[in-house]
């Protein structure tokens, strides 16, 4: 069997569980990974992870027609999880990344991810304004609806619906 070898030169430094660089960046037995296996570990699907990659946010090796993916793809699957967690889209999710393998040195992928994150929490706090104007208009229709029909004489049910009557 051929050696295992990347499908086009990594864009990612490959690090090791401490964050130092991994030259040789092979899996070894006990640090690789089948796409079905790392699907299962994060619930998603073969597809999804295949997308990550077309995305260029995974860079897995190849073994003849298959994927191997290592360490290093299994804990950026986890911080994609997390970006979009947070809301975060996939160009904004490469642009940390991307920052990481440039400059090797996690300071300013750390300024630009704090930024990111009062961007998103601005965000957030303004939907979050909108919805509660929504709901004080919404209870303020339901007072006014529940008021009409009482003038009508008719008392509002749970749905704002007239109860039935015995007959």
């Amino acid at each position: 069997m051929p050696p295992a070898t990347a499908r086009s030169a990594p864009r990612f430094t490959p690090r090791t569980a401490d964050g130092a660089p991994a030259d040789a960046a092979r899996p070894t037995a006990g640090e690789s990974f089948t796409i079905s296996e790392l699907a299962r570990e994060f619930a998603l699907t073969t597809r999804a992870i295949r997308f990550y990659e077309d995305e260029g946010l995974l860079a897995p090796l190849r073994r003849g027609r298959a994927r191997v993916y290592s360490e290093r793809e299994r804990v950026r699957i986890k911080l994609i999880l997390r970006g979009k967690r947070l809301g975060l889209a996939l160009s904004e999710i490469r642009e940390l990344l991307d920052l990481y393998a440039t400059t090797r040195n996690e300071r300013p992928q750390l300024e630009k991810f704090l930024v990111m994150l009062s961007d998103r929490r601005a965000r957030l706090l303004q939907q979050r304004e909108d919805i509660d104007a929504v709901l004080v208009e919404i209870a303020a229709l339901e007072r006014e609806s529940r008021r009409r029909l009482k003038a009508n004489g008719s008392p509002p049910g749970p749905a704002g619906k007239a109860p039935a009557r015995a007959g």
